[in-house]
């Protein structure tokens, strides 16, 4: 009798040609302070619940089955074999150290395949208990889709294992056309890139294949489908199955321009482009001016186009506050006129994010990291998840609570409880939380180096015994962690309530020489905003001398 294993997944997203969700950073070996590989990953969906995932190694027999659900929706899709033995997975990384990410560009809608077993979060998971590196992993993620179909739309995926670092890009072809056109390029070690639900693949080489993989027919498919005429060395992935338009600009390929921006001063040239006024496209990967830190791209995943021709916390939108964040969705109309908001990096729909870290030179259970948050990365804390650990901390387990279930034990009720304060007064709470939010990344930084010492010296005793001290020192970290954000949340309440600040005093509340608390501030709104006020009311709300 067979015995089947089911596949657990998560609700993820809906159509990214709506609500243009996801974005990931990437960064070479030569291009990082420290010689790592990283990557980084948001999951942005109002439909997402932030958990972190765990699938233990384990051993299967010959006629063993795996049961496939779609990661958005649980649908049942069909079954593939399992293999006789998969690798530890926590979060998107494995115990070999092999990361992967991924953002949906959506792509020519009539090559989706519904009849696929394959969607492109199953493709993740799938992989990450089989593969051991990056190329091992785009030659099972390919054949996947070969053999079973694939269900989902276009797909641009980070792949990187502690030497190499991968995008590869993807989309079906059609009901009836099992299978996948595809192509993957490897980013130079010197330089970074970046995705975010547009494919970016343009021109590749054709006869380089240490750093470029493709699907035979990748190019023949495209002139059978008459989305390409010309010559095979002019043949553009990106211009052929994923058009450009205003929306793939200004809301996708705009949050590209604001990494690279960041990382080379030429790429300014490019604010056109991302604003959606000229089709100009940038790189695919560029060479940075100066090298990046894991903290550096923690920090980049909490962008929000601060100080570009993007930045949008001074116009009547942000509020009195100087809100960087507006309610869905994306568009607008106005008399028959449509608007859009921003999409920057960082956004209130995410349920996950993360910076995978990998290193070469240490015991894979100790060089490969998970740094992970739930909810908005902009105001969630990057816990230090390491590739190897065997066990999820209770505050980020699957089942503790979901989307419609608050628990005051999970993590990601608790950064949502925090940032849905932070939202309604943002110049002023958002600095209460960057100072817990930077204490406590701040000690995972400066413990890290004790830790892994320590974990290095039993990895040479036992890998056991180092994996399971990984394991116990991150689970003890989210719990402090998750404490210490409750207290903030708490704090934020108490100091704010009823729109009046509480006076402090070296980091405590005061209270009068009788014992009760001292009477509140009244700041009202910033004077920009009454100005503002001022201006559209006139004379409205004007205090009159009726002494005269």
């Amino acid at each position: 009798m067979k015995k089947f294993i089911a596949l657990q997944v998560t609700l993820f997203m809906i159509s990214a040609t709506t609500v243009y969700p996801c974005t990931n950073l990437l960064v070479g070996k030569k291009a990082s302070t420290d010689g790592s590989t990283i990557i980084s990953y948001a999951a942005d969906s109002y439909a997402l619940y932030g958990e972190l995932y765990h699938w233990a190694t384990q051993s299967y027999g010959p006629n063993e089955i795996l049961k496939v659900y779609e990661w958005d929706s649980r649908k049942f899709l069909g079954e593939i074999p399992q293999v006789r033995q998969t690798y530890n997975v926590i979060g998107n990384i494995n115990e070999h150290q092999l990361a992967i990410g991924e953002t949906t560009f959506g792509g020519r809608p009539e090559l989706v395949d519904s009849t696929g077993v394959i969607d492109y979060g199953s493709l993740i998971y799938i992989t990450l208990q089989r593969a051991k590196n990056a190329r091992e992993a785009i030659q099972i993620m390919t054949k996947l889709v070969a053999n079973y179909g694939y269900c989902s739309s276009g797909e641009s995926f980070s792949i990187a294992d502690p030497n190499e670092v991968w995008i590869l890009e993807m989309i079906g072809k059609g009901v009836g056309n099992k299978g996948a056109v595809w192509v993957a390029v490897r980013i130079p070690d010197d330089c970074v890139a970046a995705h975010a639900n547009q494919a970016r693949i343009r021109q590749f080489p054709l006869k380089d294949a240490e750093n470029c993989l493709y699907s035979p027919d990748v190019i023949s498919f495209a002139r059978k489908k008459g989305y390409f005429k010309g010559k095979d060395a002019d043949f553009s992935f990106a211009d052929a199955y994923a058009p450009l338009d205003f929306g793939a600009m200004r809301f996708c390929e705009a949050r590209v321009w604001s990494f690279f921006n960041k990382a080379n001063k030429d790429m300014a040239q490019y604010v056109s482009y991302a604003e959606g006024k000229t089709i100009n496209p940038m790189p695919l990967y560029i060479k940075p001016d100066r090298k990046f830190s894991v903290q550096d791209i923690q920090n980049m995943m909490r962008d929000h186009y601060e100080g570009t021709e993007l930045d949008w916390r001074y116009d009547s939108g942000a509020g009195p506050f100087n809100s960087p964040y507006r309610w869905s969705p994306l568009t607008f109309s106005v008399d028959s006129v449509e608007y859009c908001n921003e999409r920057p990096i960082a956004t209130q729909q995410t349920g996950f994010s993360f910076v995978a870290q990998m290193r070469s030179w240490l015991p894979d259970e100790i060089g490969g990291i998970l740094w992970f948050g739930v909810d908005d990365a902009a105001q969630t804390v990057y816990y230090p998840i390491y590739c190897a650990n065997t066990t999820v901390p209770p505050e980020m387990a699957v089942g503790n609570g979901d989307l419609l279930t608050f628990s005051w034990t999970s993590a990601f009720w608790i950064h949502n409880w925090v940032s849905n304060m932070v939202y309604n007064r943002y110049s002023d709470m958002v600095t209460d939380m960057n100072k817990v939010q930077g204490k406590l990344e701040t000690q995972f930084k400066e413990h890290g180096a004790e830790v892994e010492k320590e974990a290095l010296a039993r990895s040479k005793k036992s890998k056991d015994e180092a994996v399971n001290y990984l394991t116990q020192y991150s689970n003890s970290s989210v719990k402090e962690g998750v404490a210490e954000w409750k207290q903030l949340g708490e704090y934020l309440m108490v100091k704010y309530m009823d729109g009046v600040v509480k006076r402090e005093e070296n980091g405590k509340f005061t209270r009068n020489p009788h014992g009760n608390p001292e009477f509140p501030i009244r700041p009202g709104y910033p004077v920009e905003f009454r100005r503002k006020v001022v201006e559209e009311t006139g004379d409205k709300y004007k205090v009159l001398d009726i002494s005269k």
